[in-house]
């Protein structure tokens, strides 16, 4: 399984990303080990994650949500859906 995720960051920015699995990916987030990105943006928590039944599939989904705006992002996280 692979998983396509968002996470809040401390200065209120949301990070994309795919993982094979949340819990460690996120813990290196909060270690600075887990992307450039996050280490200058601090991770705080997950806000969504969909599952996929391989890599590519998370990493399409991944690059169609780095292309939306973050009101679409947010709509994601609070309907389950983009366009509300």
């Amino acid at each position: 399984m692979w998983f396509t995720y968002l996470i809040l960051c401390k200065d209120n920015s949301i990070y994309t990303g795919i993982t094979n699995d949340l819990a460690r990916r996120f813990n290196e987030h909060k270690e600075g080990k887990g992307g450039h990105y996050t280490s200058s943006h601090k991770p705080i928590k997950f806000l969504h994650s969909e599952q996929f039944e391989t890599r590519s599939a998370a990493l399409k989904r991944e690059a169609q949500i780095k292309e939306w705006k973050r009101e679409k992002k947010l709509n994601l996280i609070k309907f389950g859906k983009p366009n509300i």
